[in-house]
């Protein structure tokens, strides 16, 4: 029985005035065993204060837990069984559970891995002269630019996964399950955006993806209405990514001829620079709530989310940009948290 030190006080002092561990066990402080304990241990020890029990000697050393984390730290993939092993034949016999209290001790915990495009040396240096040009931009700067993109919707592919609540037994029935089918029908949308809200949004015919003969029709039928109605008069810049349908020579002359300046040159694998990406999670998230069945379903499930996002969801996206750009020079080019 573990007392407190007040408790313990009393006894020794009780024990001092010459009265028996009996006499003492009388008035029900404690129970006669720690009682006994207490007294011996300070005619040994001389004090009251509990001495802390050494515990089980650790498998390892210093030396071998650093070891162990440089292990780790050169493949961040090994599992903890496979560290084991290889810990093993450092000299040091010990369990995967042992393995990951090693780690936690160094902060190391296992976590899923972040999907992101892959940055070749051009891309972390097109990075970084982007991010350089622009990093004195203000949230207000950024308010004059609309951002566009294309994104996929996929019939029966849900965005990320999807959490249920399940008794036990349930795992196969049939509100606790997540359809899916062996070739998903997609459907390819454009859209764009400022800080005002969001602008038009374009759905391609089923299963066609963005290319040049698509895109100049949608910039003359659905940008140009929208930046007159957000913009007006007021000079604004236009964001598209590299995608070869943009960097086509002929959507380059029509855009120089309608007068319209592009930001950039926008730096390939760049998704974390685009807030737009954010507002397609956001979309994507709505709409596989609604666990449409059917493509047309779908598409009006689509058009029905985009038109409901408010403009100060877009606001604040445009507001991250500052935050975007010096998350990347602070990572060098590297990709950041967005």
């Amino acid at each position: 029985m573990v007392t407190c030190k007040e408790t313990r006080a009393v006894i020794i002092a009780l024990h001092k005035k010459g009265f028996t561990g009996k006499d003492i066990a009388a008035s029900k402080i404690a129970p006669k065993s720690t009682i006994y304990r207490i007294i011996k241990n300070f005619k040994e020890s001389g004090s009251i204060v509990v001495k802390k029990a050494s515990g089980r000697p650790r498998k390892s050393s210093k030396r071998q837990d650093r070891l162990l984390k440089l292990i780790q730290l050169r493949d961040r993939g090994t599992t903890s069984t496979e560290l084991a092993q290889e810990w093993q034949q450092a000299g040091v016999s010990a369990s995967a559970r042992t393995v990951r209290r090693r780690l936690l001790e160094d902060g190391l915990v296992s976590r899923r891995a972040v999907k992101k495009p892959l940055l070749s040396r051009k891309n972390i240096r097109d990075r970084l002269i982007f991010c350089k040009r622009y990093r004195d931009w203000t949230a207000e700067d950024w308010d004059k630019v609309n951002f566009s993109d294309e994104s996929p919707f996929r019939l029966f592919g849900a965005f990320g996964k999807k959490l249920v609540q399940r008794r036990q037994g349930e795992r196969y029935h049939q509100s606790c399950v997540m359809p899916t089918v062996k070739h998903p029908e997609t459907i390819h949308v454009w859209g764009c955006f400022s800080a005002k809200g969001v602008g038009s949004l374009t759905i391609l015919p089923k299963n066609t993806a963005m290319n040049k003969e698509w895109y100049q029709p949608i910039l003359r039928d659905q940008l140009l209405p929208n930046i007159q109605e957000q913009f007006g008069d007021e000079q604004c810049l236009f964001q598209h990514d590299g995608a070869p349908c943009h960097k086509a020579k002929v959507i380059t002359k029509w855009l120089g001829e309608q007068n319209i300046d592009i930001l950039g040159p926008w730096p390939g694998n760049s998704p974390d620079l685009n807030p737009i990406e954010t507002l397609w999670s956001i979309l994507k998230r709505r709409v596989d709530k609604q666990n449409s069945t059917n493509s047309d379903k779908l598409q009006a499930l689509i058009m029905q989310e985009w038109a409901a996002i408010s403009q100060d969801v877009a606001q604040k996206l445009i507001d991250s940009m500052p935050g975007r750009i010096a998350e990347v020079l602070k990572k060098k080019g590297q990709h950041c948290k967005y």
